[in-house]
């Protein structure tokens, strides 16, 4: 038990963090195209000028993600409170936040282009796997607490994590490694990978170890660049052409480093952080791999395999679990 629960807490620390929600009435998604509620702006609206009525769709038209933002993004209360309202708006009311909020309202004046790439990834997701339901998608300012939060019908997404790698506030919280992933265009792929890591979760067992982590989020991984239409596994990842370029010319070498150290099947929490743990960087054989290595790794063999397997569809491959059997036919770097 003690063995999966931190083979869990690294698998979701590898994605950041996520909340749970339950979704209320007349939450529904769109069938012709994603439109974001900007709920983060109404909080805005609430915390600048004490508005009633912001405070009263915050409560009572939007009431499940007011709900999980103070009780367990924030933490700073139950909705219960008679003083709830009054403590959202002072905990907002802080200078750094108060800063935060008018930075995103202007870095994010729309979301154009993160309802373009939901539109896209969900009907094509849909048309793979007909029974997906789309959730209902809204924006909200977390204080740097999560980057999506998500369960059930309902997906948030914190727009102060996506402010950009040279966004001023981080550099006081975060490592230059953590800022990278905190930009715009992370922000559809991110939700996917919650959104299908949430649908399909991994199989945990006694063995299992690091090929099986590997591969389940080079799975999903994998899935989501063909959603979104990326080139490679390591642009649907966020890697830069640089390091995607280093990971191609050095691929066998790095696959000989994980064989060789008996790592392929550890089950040493320790192991499985050192490739699937955000990081500056992985050190092998003197040589710095990107971050993430594992999942790089993972999504390459299942390419592999269903190059081999012409005629698995996506859903099939999504509800897949034998990552060894996996492995065994994909004839990874046979030749």
């Amino acid at each position: 038990m003690k063995l999966r629960i931190s083979l869990l807490i690294i698998l979701i620390s590898m994605l950041f963090a996520a909340c749970g929600l339950s979704t209320g009435k007349g939450m529904e998604q769109k069938e012709e195209g994603i439109s974001v509620l900007r709920y983060d702006k109404l909080l805005s609206e609430y915390v600048r000028s004490n508005s009633f009525s912001a405070m009263q769709k915050l409560s009572m038209d939007y009431r499940q993600p007011t709900k999980i933002l103070i009780e367990d993004v924030l933490a700073i209360g139950t909705v219960k409170d008679d003083t709830i309202s009054q403590r959202l708006q002072k905990f907002y009311s802080d200078t750094t936040l108060v800063r935060l909020m008018g930075d995103v309202e202007a870095k994010f004046p729309n979301l154009d282009e993160v309802e373009k790439g939901l539109t896209k990834g969900f009907k094509k997701l849909k048309k793979e796997v007909p029974d997906t339901k789309v959730p209902f998608i809204y924006s909200q300012i977390s204080a740097f607490n999560e980057s999506i939060v998500l369960v059930d019908s309902l997906l948030g997404i914190s727009l102060d994590k996506y402010m950009g790698e040279d966004y001023p506030l981080y550099k006081r919280f975060y490592y230059d490694y953590q800022c990278r992933s905190m930009r715009p265009e992370r922000i559809v792929p991110d939700c996917f990978v919650f959104y299908l890591l949430s649908r399909y979760d991994m199989n945990y067992h006694e063995e299992t170890c690091l090929i099986d982590l590997m591969m389940h989020s080079g799975k999903i991984n994998y899935v989501t660049q063909h959603l979104l239409e990326y080139n490679d596994g390591g642009e649907a990842m966020g890697y830069s052409k640089e390091e995607n370029d280093w990971c191609k010319e050095n691929e066998k070498a790095i696959w000989e480093y994980i064989c060789s150290n008996d790592h392929l099947h550890a089950r040493d929490p320790m192991v499985i952080r050192y490739y699937m743990k955000p990081a500056p960087a992985v050190e092998m054989h003197g040589v710095q791999a990107p971050a993430l290595i594992g999942t790089w790794i993972g999504t390459r063999i299942v390419s592999a395999y269903m190059k081999t397997h012409k005629d698995m569809k996506l859903k099939d491959l999504l509800e897949f679990n034998d990552y060894h059997e996996m492995l065994n036919e994909s004839n990874y770097l046979a030749s």
